[in-house]
């Protein structure tokens, strides 16, 4: 269970309460665009840093520091735990997940081992001590999170990132039977990975279903959607706030809104009074379009006014991007947005949704 009070900002959000302050964070926030991330990290691969706890927890922090976020998020990457337990991917610079050998038959199961945290991860459970010794639970949760299934197992199967996902459905459509084999193999990964995280310490989890967005509602529900219920559940008995995410999800919402999800993140194509009229009375996290954040601040600034009072529509609303930052993105202007987030979000908010 956590111990984090519901005063904080973020979690406070979270339960469709009304916080002190309007709560905001950024997806990619830990890393990407600080220069004191790339001083910290040096080169090599990402995975190489991950796998050093001082390294990650700095990381981690850095964006808490700088711009005040109400929420830091785990230095960490959702292929860990397939790397972990030896199935051979990497995050390849410039490109992302990269499988050597890609996930083609039942076979392949054999190399989706179980994942024994304290074996295989105790750098993770580390870097979330390390992390949570420097937050003020109060003020700015430790959120973890994992990769769902589908999002994952499209890149085991594609052997990398995909435009199309032509492996991904050739194989959920002609082998139903070996693909539930998969993800359901996938969610118990998840689970024991964001297990040992709120174990660790982590207050908060969020499921990525970054390319879910590829499929259309139907095959949502029928391939991806159980698999992430089953983590969602599991998470539920760990007692902390759950977030679903996805990118170009604005079709799947309503579906995405039963996984057992506290939250829903919605990404910067679909308006957050739309959004939440799709999903029902749950609190939602977004939408801020990351590009904005590369024009001049004033013009980020006046779209984030107006993402604050469409999120007005939700029961809860926690600022985000509608995806992650961009790597040109200039620090300045997260930090402006952060500043006018508290300074005027709640305001914001009870003007509502504009005519």
């Amino acid at each position: 269970m956590s111990d984090a009070p519901a005063s904080s900002p973020f979690l406070a959000a979270a339960h469709g309460e009304r916080p002190s302050r309007a709560p905001v964070w950024f997806m990619r926030q830990a890393g990407r665009s600080l220069p004191e991330y790339r001083a910290t990290r040096g080169t090599g691969s990402i995975l190489d840093a991950i796998a050093q706890p001082e390294i990650a927890a700095e990381v981690t922090l850095q964006p808490v520091r700088r711009y005040g976020v109400d929420a830091a998020v785990l230095f960490s990457d959702i292929v860990v735990p397939v790397h972990a337990i030896g199935f051979g991917i990497d995050v390849v610079p410039g490109r992302g997940p990269v499988a050597e050998q890609p996930f083609s038959s039942a076979a392949d199961l054999e190399r989706l081992r179980p994942l024994e945290a304290e074996v295989d991860i105790p750098y993770v459970i580390e870097t979330v001590k390390i992390a949570r010794a420097e937050l003020d639970p109060a003020i700015c949760p430790l959120l973890g999170f994992a990769g769902a299934p589908f999002t994952v197992a499209s890149y085991l199967v594609e052997g990398g990132p995909s435009k199309t996902f032509a492996k991904v459905k050739a194989l959920m459509h002609s082998d139903p039977a070996l693909w539930e084999q998969l993800v359901d193999r996938l969610a118990d990964l998840a689970i024991a990975f964001v297990t040992a995280q709120v174990t660790a310490g982590a207050q908060a989890v969020q499921l990525f279903d970054s390319w879910a967005g590829a499929l259309s509602p139907s095959e949502y529900r029928r391939f991806a959607l159980p698999a992430a219920t089953k983590v969602m559940a599991a998470v539920g008995e760990l007692g902390v706030p759950r977030i679903i995410f996805g990118v170009g999800t604005g079709e799947l919402l309503a579906d995405m809104a039963t996984s057992g999800a506290d939250v829903v993140g919605v990404d910067w194509r679909v308006p957050l009074d739309a959004a939440a009229a799709r999903v029902g009375n749950l609190p939602l996290q977004g939408n801020l379009d990351p590009a904005l954040c590369l024009a001049p601040v004033e013009v980020a600034e006046e779209a984030a006014r107006d993402v604050l009072r469409r999120g007005a529509a939700a029961p809860g609303h926690i600022f985000n991007l509608g995806h992650g930052v961009l790597p040109e993105t200039d620090p300045g202007v997260l930090g402006a947005i952060v500043e006018l987030v508290h300074a005027e979000g709640l305001t914001l908010r009870d003007q509502g949704v504009p005519q």
